[in-house]
């Protein structure tokens, strides 16, 4: 069940458009009335804080439910948990009345039921070119990010690896206000650290949720900050671990495994429990707590499932993180995972930083014999013994009776897998005892092999032609399956992995998702039981997550906004061999700002982009007032009076590092504001690349800053020359002085025809 209430009825954002009054569960249909008697665990946002002490915040909560529920001890009893720090709201257990009727209350800006966000589940920084022995450059600024302070919103962590030694590490920054919480397998006074120095648990709603009947042992759970499914170990490695050396996954990737910052700081707020995953009143506390701590970046690699939630703006980690945000602390996010279809991308809101995931110079071949001498060299992670010469089947070939007799037992099998069928017979010849599997796909996606107890490679179309060419062609086909290689550099090439999701954004078209994009395919990290590769945009994100808190100690006045920025127009639009990038999906493509959003993060100039698009509270008010939302809700979202001018603003003019139109017709004048952060007396002219058939015209052509003047607006003119409706094309703005090239992405769809599809 999803639905939200919201005291206005005049926002075109009011909630997803309609709310059941009968509910398919399980199958089960249940009516309203029975509904209404459920108990559900509910978040209730109030917006900004009306008073500055976390008692007197959680005083006027009681004060809201308590006519509601009808007694102080019911408030008590059914409240789960108070938001006090960042902003002011609770999770509650309310019926869909209680619920209903709490939304109608003046200080109650929206009350939404709780939901289950997912887990998006040593190279990396060689690559990116962020490397400790430069003497110079951002490691070497920040003292390896020795005063970074790093929260991570996950499943936990495993304090003994060594990822989290705190070996030559200094005090703890003295602004760090957080806690280690001792627990189930997890003694704050050991497992912390110089390292470790936050590790805090949220079980409050998994409780009211599970009625107190979660089984941590029988989930492999830990009733603390411990991780038990090692993605938040992996994770929090990426960000910040200490350098570990000869780490590998059973030989391959070998090297000194490290995350960004090797003396930064992790402070572990775990809110996702095994199977169950995250569930939204556990997060939006930890965003809360970590607020209080003083965390310098909020790294969050969970999202909800494709597409992005209409009620964005006013919901669980969007909600949270823009009260983070108007604090100065940046929220990082990943993507999700359910690429590399359109308008799948997570996390869209304008204030948070969006991460992609894309491939890196590394890469893992295993060579595959055939009887005929000839090797191809497929993909994946395969720390099997060599399965020696043996027969090789073809799957389209092989009959039921076969397969469950157990007649391809110690024989490699060559499976083409173009739809559900063919998987599941894949699976089907797996569990039959086959030496190891070969899996031809028209888009090699290696994660297949992931998990399986059986040697394992994949190859494409034409690799798998060439094979079964072999197969009918030779009386006894026979191949030899080898280990995986590690391979680095050239001749592999940077991709966008085809799981990272894709924009455009679904909920505000005209703001440009993904941001910024960042290796994440086989990422070895630390896990509870040693090093393990892992992919996904969970891996993408606390790299940039950890760039990010180290920006904050070079450039500490600025802006999350300006944080972002600085990623974008700095970011590589090629790999940094200089190839350019291709994006991995039905057909491989050049990628593009729906792939990537800037480009691939260049940590080495990010902290010196000459210009950046900042925004503050003013600007996101825009935003809010652009995208309809009512002066009501704004004015309880930031906590003083709004008043949105009429007409309302142009959503095209928000101050973003991108320019993205939708649906043009004719032509159409967007401004935007850049902040001179180089020399005081430099002079900016653009460089323009239209997107095709589109015209771009800028106004001034040229930039002037002096010591009194440290912004600037410019206007460009959009016309389009299509007759017909279209796609996006896409292009660029460059203000260049001749030392820093300020680009930002242009994407533009004619839309003659406006609202057809």
């Amino acid at each position: 069940m999803r639905y939200c209430f919201l005291i206005s009825n005049t926002s075109s954002k009011a909630c997803p458009l309609v709310i059941s009054l009968v509910l398919i569960l399980s199958g089960v249909f249940i009516s309203a009335a029975q509904v209404n008697l459920l108990n559900k665990v509910h978040i209730v946002h109030l917006g900004a804080k009306k008073h500055d002490t976390p008692e007197l915040v959680t005083k006027s909560h009681y004060q809201i439910l308590e006519p509601i529920l009808g007694s102080k001890e019911a408030a008590q009893k059914s409240i789960v948990y108070n938001y006090k720090h960042g902003f002011s709201g609770f999770a509650a257990k309310l019926t869909a009345s209680q619920a209903k009727n709490l939304s109608a209350h003046p200080e109650v800006l929206c009350v939404i039921p709780s939901r289950t966000l997912r887990l998006k589940t040593t190279r990396a920084f060689d690559y990116l070119g962020l490397l400790p022995s430069s003497p110079k450059g951002l490691l070497h600024d920040t003292r390896l990010g020795s005063e970074a302070i790093i929260g991570i919103i996950d499943s936990g962590i495993w304090p003994e690896s060594e990822s989290f030694k705190d070996t030559g590490l200094g005090p703890i920054p003295q602004r760090w206000k957080g806690k280690c919480v001792s627990g189930d397998g997890f003694d704050a006074s050991k497992h912390c650290n110089k390292k470790l120095i936050g590790a805090e648990f949220y079980v409050d709603s998994l409780a009211a949720e599970t009625n107190g009947q979660y089984d941590f042992h029988a989930e492999n759970e830990y009733r603390s900050a411990r991780d038990g499914a090692g993605h938040g170990t992996h994770v929090s490695a990426i960000a910040a671990g200490s350098f570990v050396a000869n780490a590998s996954y059973k030989g391959l990737g070998g090297g000194t495994a490290r995350g960004v910052g090797p003396h930064a700081r992790i402070a572990m707020y775990k809110t996702c429990w095994g199977k169950l995953g995250c569930l939204t009143p556990d997060v939006l506390k930890a965003i809360d707590h970590s607020i209080r701590d003083g965390v310098d970046v909020i790294s969050i690699s969970i999202g909800a499932d494709a597409p992005a939630g209409f009620e964005i703006d006013t919901s669980d980690v969007s909600f949270g993180s823009f009260h983070a945000v108007m604090k100065g602390i940046p929220v990082v996010c990943s993507a999700g995972n359910e690429g590399p279809n359109a308008q799948t991308v997570d996390n869209v809101a304008p204030w948070i930083i969006t991460v992609a995931a894309t491939s890196m110079d590394r890469s893992f071949p295993i060579p595959i014999t055939l009887g005929n001498n000839i090797t191809i060299l497929g993909e994946g992670l395969n720390t099997f013994p060599e399965v020696g010469f043996t027969d090789l089947l073809l799957q389209e070939e092989l009959m039921e009776t076969s397969i469950a007799q157990g007649q391809i037992k110690g024989k490699i099998v060559l499976a083409f897998t173009p739809n559900n069928e063919a998987i599941q017979k894949a699976d089907r010849v797996l569990n039959a005892g086959c030496a190891g599997i070969i899996y031809a796909q028209s888009v090699v996606d290696p994660t297949v092999c992931s998990g399986l107890d059986v040697p394992c490679a994949v190859v494409d179309y034409e690799f798998g032609t060439d094979m079964l060419y072999y197969i009918e062609t030779t009386d006894v086909p026979l191949a030899k399956l080898s280990t995986s290689k590690t391979l680095v550099g050239r001749p592999v090439a940077s991709r966008v992995a085809r799981f990272s999701c894709r924009g455009p954004n679904s909920v505000s078209p005209a703001i440009l998702k993904p941001d910024i994009a960042a290796p994440g395919v086989n990422i070895l990290s630390a896990v509870p039981d040693g090093y393990k590769f892992m992919s996904g945009t969970s891996m993408s994100t606390p790299m940039v997550s950890g760039i990010v808190g180290l920006i904050r100690q070079t450039r500490p006045d600025w802006s999350p906004a300006a944080i972002r920025s600085a990623l974008v127009t700095t970011a590589w639009r090629t790999d940094p061999s200089g190839e350019p990038i291709f994006s991995e999906g039905a057909t491989r493509k050049l990628a593009d700002p729906f792939d990537y959003g800037g480009g691939l993060i260049n940590p080495e100039k990010v902290t010196d982009p000459g210009l950046v698009y900042d925004m503050g509270l003013d600007d996101y008010i825009h935003y809010l007032c652009s995208a309809d939302y009512s002066d009501n809700e704004i004015s309880k979202l930031i906590g003083k009076p709004n008043q949105c001018p009429s007409p309302r603003p142009s959503m095209l003019d928000l101050n973003m590092p991108s320019i993205t139109i939708p649906s043009l017709t004719g032509e159409v004048t967007v401004t935007r504001t850049v902040t001179n952060v180089g020399p005081a007396d430099s002079v900016y002219k653009p460089v323009i690349e239209p997107p095709f058939g589109i015209e771009l015209e800028v106004n001034p052509k040229t930039l002037v800053f002096g010591s009194n003047t440290t912004k600037n607006t410019f206007s460009v003119r959009v016309r389009s020359n299509h007759q017909v409706n279209g796609d996006f094309y896409f292009g660029s703005l460059c203000w260049t002085d001749g030392a820093h090239n300020v680009t930002i992405p242009v994407s533009i769809r004619t839309k003659i025809l406006r609202n057809y599809v």
